[in-house]
């Protein structure tokens, strides 16, 4: 391992909660602040936004192509080109949320799925984590899209995927996008 020089996590200092309140709850988030004890001794807040489970699918078609879409995002305020994702439902396993974030979004369903990894998003302020999830042989199916959550729907040839990702020129600014493509490349 890279970090067997490093001393082990438990050695390491770290912040202490002493105390936390809520600020806000609502069906997809929770914002609470933490008092603690910093490793110097000093006391400090922490607002911590809870979040959801999401997953994030990279979705390959039976010919070699990527389904990326195109949404509007409104605390940006643009649109982004993404892999299909989404909250994980209460009582859902990733793999079903995966089949259905992706029959949403791009009107497919995969012959199967292999979860790629776990990511934190944002670990500085919230604790959202984010499963990445390879879905293969994607075909078409009868689908009901979202008349609120417009999308537009592009078919990718894996062979292009690189010109999307060029450093300083990139097509693809959105981080869950970015990392599930360039994992798809690592395993390509």
């Amino acid at each position: 391992m890279p970090f067997d020089h490093i001393r082990p996590e438990d050695e390491l200092p770290r912040e202490v909660a002493t105390g936390s309140r809520r600020l806000f709850d609502s069906r997809y988030l929770h914002l609470r602040v933490d008092d603690v004890r910093l490793p110097s001794g000093r006391e400090s807040e922490r607002h911590v936004l809870e979040r959801t489970p999401s997953v994030v699918v990279i979705p390959v078609t039976e010919d070699d192509h990527v389904l990326l879409i195109r949404q509007y995002r409104y605390a940006a305020g643009r649109h982004f080109i993404e892999l299909p994702a989404g909250m994980i439902d209460e009582g859902e396993s990733v793999e079903e949320a995966a089949t259905r974030e992706l029959r949403e979004e791009t009107g497919h369903e995969p012959a199967s799925l292999r979860i790629l990894t776990s990511v934190y998003l944002s670990p500085g302020f919230t604790d959202e984590q984010s499963t990445l999830i390879l879905g293969e042989g994607c075909h078409p199916v009868e689908s009901r899209p979202d008349p609120d959550e417009p999308m537009h729907l592009a078919r990718v040839p894996i062979a292009e995927i690189p010109n999307l990702l060029i450093p300083g020129d990139t097509h693809i600014i959105q981080a869950q996008a970015m990392l599930g493509l360039l994992w798809l490349l690592r395993l390509r």
